[in-house]
């Protein structure tokens, strides 16, 4: 053992602690709490920023602070991807999505300023990004478990369904976003190459015809790529944390609805 800094040392190490069942892999330190606990956080910093600063204004400060925020949408796509994978009702699933898409909707409206028609007002963020997250399992389960229809039945019938997310946050992209990365679940770089395939489409359009700091501002998810790099596969304990979401999303929308008629009137405060 004469080789204190040689290798006689780093094997005793490493051997001793493979022994005492202390080794774990260091580079997957997140559970699924953790990543959403992140999505939340970029979520809330996305849409305060929207608040202090509407319009999305081609400032620094409420660049960096939005560009932040687009972690939130694809760690939203691989959970969703996720849960449906792993439910074992997918019914039930469905249902407490779609429920939650209709409340987020009253939420997101009234969180900045927008007309509860989707189609009054304009073409793009006129619903919650809840939607598109429904309508994907929605999609997902009829290719999965109706075969009595034929395939030009649920070729139609999903390419409707994926039609009427149009109007809503990230669009028709979010639901085509995660059949394409739920067909390639285990492969997380497929998965990203899914994603960055959709958010670039998404992209494209918005430069043109919503925003062009929003445009660009979209390059931010590719951040989600070594963040999800670092998840263990494991929920965590904290199994509170699943309905946290679900009540912490339209309720940060409601409140951020109230400082904007406090602050600025009922005038939209979106793009």
């Amino acid at each position: 053992m004469k080789e204190v800094n040689g290798t006689v040392l780093g094997d005793f190490l490493i051997n001793s602690l493979e022994t005492g069942g202390l080794i774990m892999d260091i580079r997957k330190v997140f559970n699924s709490n953790h990543l959403k606990l992140i999505a939340i956080i970029a979520m809330t910093i996305d849409h305060a920023t929207d608040l202090v600063y509407p319009g999305f204004p081609a400032e620094p400060l409420p660049f960096v602070l939005h560009f932040i925020g687009r972690l939130t949408a694809p760690i939203m796509w691989f959970f969703v991807c996720e849960g449906y994978h792993y439910t074992k009702d997918v019914k039930k699933y469905m249902l407490r999505l779609g429920i939650f898409a209709i409340i987020s909707h009253f939420a997101y409206c009234f969180g900045f300023g927008i007309s509860l028609n989707p189609l009054e007002g304009g073409i793009f963020n006129r619903t919650s990004v809840m939607y598109p997250l429904f309508i994907a399992v929605v999609v997902l389960y009829i290719e999965d478990h109706s075969g009595n229809l034929k395939k030009w039945q649920k070729t139609a019938i999903n390419t409707i369904l994926i039609l009427s997310a149009f109007p809503a946050d990230w669009s028709c992209i979010a639901v085509l976003a995660i059949i394409g990365m739920y067909s390639e679940r285990g492969n997380l770089e497929r998965q990203m190459l899914k994603m960055a395939g959709g958010g670039s489409v998404y992209g494209i359009v918005s430069y043109f015809f919503v925003s062009k700091t929003y445009a660009i501002e979209l390059i931010g998810v590719l951040m989600v790529y070594p963040v999800l790099k670092l998840y263990n596969g494991e929920r965590g304990r904290a199994k509170w944390m699943k309905w946290f979401f679900y009540i912490y999303y339209p309720l940060h929308l409601i409140i951020i609805g109230i400082i904007r008629l406090a602050v600025y009137g009922d005038i939209n405060i979106c793009l």
